[in-house]
């Protein structure tokens, strides 16, 4: 198959969810992926923690809808080699009330059977009342 046939993966309500908070699937980022683009992240970390969810079990569609559109690629690819492990939410900011935020993180994850890490300094953005992703930097470069 390659990265884009790849078929989606699901998990069961009752399962610990892949986003690191050790909650069932379906109480955690469950909720957001099934209820669209209605169901985005009240926090910049909750909309984080969906998307690695997203990667995970690869759903583009979720991916997608939560990407701002100045930044959003026409698609998602998941390579078949690639298998998304943890993730580490360093720091975050953005509540209720603002309209930036920013989460710091470390994904882990396989590459042909090899241990890698993704540390990352994402900024999300307000739109339309949901919060999306426009970019990741190095936060050691920043």
């Amino acid at each position: 198959m390659t990265a884009q046939s790849r078929p989606q993966r699901t998990l069961d309500d009752a399962q610990t969810c892949p986003c690191g908070r050790g909650r069932a699937y379906g109480r955690c980022c469950g909720k957001l992926h099934n209820a669209g683009s209605a169901g985005l992240g009240t926090t910049p970390e909750d909309t984080m923690r969906a998307r690695f969810s997203a990667y995970v079990l690869g759903d583009e569609a979720f991916l997608l809808a939560t990407w701002h559109p100045r930044t959003r690629p026409d698609g998602v690819s998941f390579p078949d080699d690639v298998t998304w492990e943890t993730l580490q939410v360093i720091d975050a900011t953005g509540g209720s009330f603002d309209a930036r935020g920013t989460v710091t993180f470390k994904a882990r994850f396989r590459r042909n059977g090899a241990p890698l890490e993704l540390h990352e300094l994402s900024s999300f953005e307000r739109l339309d009342g949901n919060w999306v992703y426009l970019e990741g930097a190095d936060p050691d470069q920043s």
